[in-house]
């Protein structure tokens, strides 16, 4: 039996905070003639928690306090001590991830693991996090077709395309079970700016409501999400709906999956339509009667509420190839986000490849602006002199903003020439930069960059993935 870690995921969303305790047995799945390749062997989840509403200071603040004793609770109930905990993942995620003190939560929470992959997801690392959760990503892959994953919360739906496994856009529509929340009666405590912004009927606070006097209400916001997969005519209630810098390219899409909080009310929602204190329930089942949906296919996940973080960070070590370039860097590096194009993004000229990269940097921005991120590439097999001078190019403008924003440029490739494509972007760049080639990453994943060994050749990496329950 291999190596056994106990993992840690911890989500703080908009409406639930949760934890999951997994046990993961790692392998060494390279020859005794090749670098160590470590592998999850085996996944088994221990523990899951409760689904705690998330506690909240005011419409801004986190109640750090609070989250810290749901967690410390959690962890007694499962019998397991902080300490015995090798390595996890703290996610923080939807509206939750734009508060004020979102990074205070973090550090607040940073004791309870090891050796933790922590990051606030802004809408569309979320939506990624949440399709690869599900299992989106794998089935596109298997059955060689679209899926539209929808991961829709209290605050947002969250979207994201697969298209024979590659990820091809993210989007985001402020679509959620609790932008309208009730009081055990039925009596309307809260209600969104987004329905006055959006043009969509909504009840006022205070008033008495009925699943009835819902449906005009929940009827649009279906409708919205029916557009998002091109199911429905137009795109009128999908531009109402859209968050704020949001672009979606409607098209009809033959499979759909859900996720998050509403995705457990549209397969079994319970016969209380008040029993979260929301329109949750109501969303769910209107989703659920929707002939739009029911006429698209549906992959079903192991996962729907628990989908964005369900284990945790596993390692995969490796060492990148002798090609590397790296200059003025100070490692070790932690815990770098990866942001990676699909196939099909790479190719045309630099122009058009720099705006594709500047497109998805923000991906990775939260409440503080851009983020240190690494770009992964799948590369050219025997590019030419002239091509590479053009990816150098089209990378080195599109990472500009990073650069702009004080952070080290770093590019991961598959193929085997980060060498000379970091000597061509060197020329174009000032200041730190890193290349590395023979790694294999996808979008979601982190990476840790080591000081370099065998004379400044090689750099030994560790690729974290999050670990997603398929069972």
């Amino acid at each position: 039996m291999g190596e056994q870690l106990l993992s840690v995921g911890i989500d703080i969303g908009t409406s639930t905070t949760q934890l999951i305790l997994s046990r993961l047995t790692l392998e060494n799945r390279a020859t005794p003639f090749t670098v160590p390749r470590v592998s999850i062997a085996g996944r088994e989840v221990l523990y899951r928690s409760a689904i705690h509403f998330t506690p909240l200071l005011s419409d801004t603040v986190i109640d750090a306090a609070g989250v810290r004793a749901i967690v410390e609770e959690e962890y007694r109930k499962s019998g397991f001590d902080k300490s015995q905990v090798d390595t996890g993942a703290v996610i923080i995620t939807g509206e939750t991830a734009r508060k004020e003190n979102a990074q205070e939560v973090l550090a607040a929470l940073s004791e309870f693991a090891g050796d933790f992959v922590v990051a606030t997801a802004g809408p569309d690392l979320e939506s990624i996090l949440a399709a690869r959760g599900a299992g989106a990503d794998e089935y596109a892959k298997e059955h060689h077709t679209t899926v539209l994953h929808f991961d829709i919360g209290g605050g947002t739906a969250n979207l994201a395309l697969y298209q024979n496994g590659e990820l091809v856009r993210t989007g985001c529509l402020d679509v959620g079970g609790r932008l309208i929340k009730v009081d055990k009666d039925g009596r309307v405590t809260y209600v969104s700016p987004v329905f006055a912004r959006a043009g969509c009927p909504a009840p006022a606070v205070g008033d008495r409501v009925t699943p009835e006097s819902l449906q005009p209400t929940l009827q649009i916001m279906a409708e919205a999400l029916e557009q998002a997969a091109g199911l429905r005519p137009g795109r009128d209630r999908l531009d109402a709906f859209l968050t704020e810098g949001t672009r979606w390219t409607v098209e009809e899409v033959p499979v759909v999956s859900f996720s998050g909080g509403v995705a457990d009310c549209i397969d079994h929602p319970p016969s209380d339509w008040l029993a979260f204190g929301d329109m949750g329930v109501l969303l769910g089942r209107a989703i659920a009667a929707s002939p739009a949906f029911q006429k698209a296919g549906r992959f079903r996940g192991a996962e729907t509420i628990r989908a964005t973080v369900v284990g945790a960070g596993s390692h995969a070590t490796d060492l990148s190839g002798s090609t590397i370039f790296y200059r003025d860097i100070t490692f070790p590096l932690k815990n770098i986000p990866i942001l990676k194009l699909a196939n099909r993004e790479e190719g045309g000229g630099p122009e058009e490849l720099a705006r594709r990269i500047k497109d998805k940097l923000s991906w990775y921005q939260d409440q503080g602006g851009l983020v240190q991120l690494a770009l992964a590439l799948r590369g050219e097999k025997n590019p030419s002199y002239h091509r590479i001078q053009e990816l150098a190019r089209g990378v080195a403008e599109g990472l500009a903003p990073l650069v702009e924003a004080g952070f080290v440029p770093i590019v991961a490739v598959e193929a085997d020439q980060a060498k000379v494509l970091g000597q061509a972007m060197a020329a174009l760049l000032s200041g730190p930069l890193l290349c590395l080639d023979g790694v294999e990453m996808d979008n979601g994943d982190y990476i840790d960059i080591g000081a370099p060994v065998a004379g400044g050749a090689v750099l030994p990496i560790v690729i974290k993935t999050l670990v997603f329950n398929k069972s």
